[in-house]
């Protein structure tokens, strides 16, 4: 027979296990890192744009040597994400190619990865891409 205390001890195993399993890894927001995103063209339209993102550390400067990924969603269930990988194009700036596959509202998932293994991941709304 199981008795309370045990039954008490698996519940909360199992919600511990759910809860940190749920988590997604070491990806947080580092505060002290600055991400500016510009979209081309302006304002964004169905079809290929291209995605600036600039980053910079603590003081300002020019953070290079990052990972970056992209990840555009509607703002609405239903749709497909689209993908895309950045390239350094110089120092601290990262540029990678998006199609916008629908009109309405997106938002882009900035998934950064910083020289010394950090994470972060930032979300920027793009409100109103404009069917061609």
């Amino acid at each position: 027979m199981v008795t309370k205390k045990q039954l008490l001890l698996v519940i909360f195993g199992i919600t511990l296990l759910l809860v940190t399993g749920c988590r997604r890894g070491q990806t947080s927001d580092i505060s002290d890192i600055g991400l500016d995103l510009s979209i081309s063209p302006d304002p964004p339209t169905t079809g290929p744009a291209a995605v600036v993102i600039q980053l910079t550390d603590e003081a300002g400067q020019p953070l290079a040597g990052a990972k970056v990924e992209l990840e555009g969603n509607m703002s609405h269930a239903g749709m497909t994400p689209v993908f895309s990988q950045a390239k350094e194009i110089e120092p601290g700036q990262y540029e990678a190619p998006l199609e916008f596959t629908m009109g309405g509202d997106w938002f882009i998932l900035v998934k950064v990865t910083l020289p010394d293994g950090r994470q972060l991941e930032r979300q920027v709304d793009v409100p109103g891409v404009e069917t061609r």
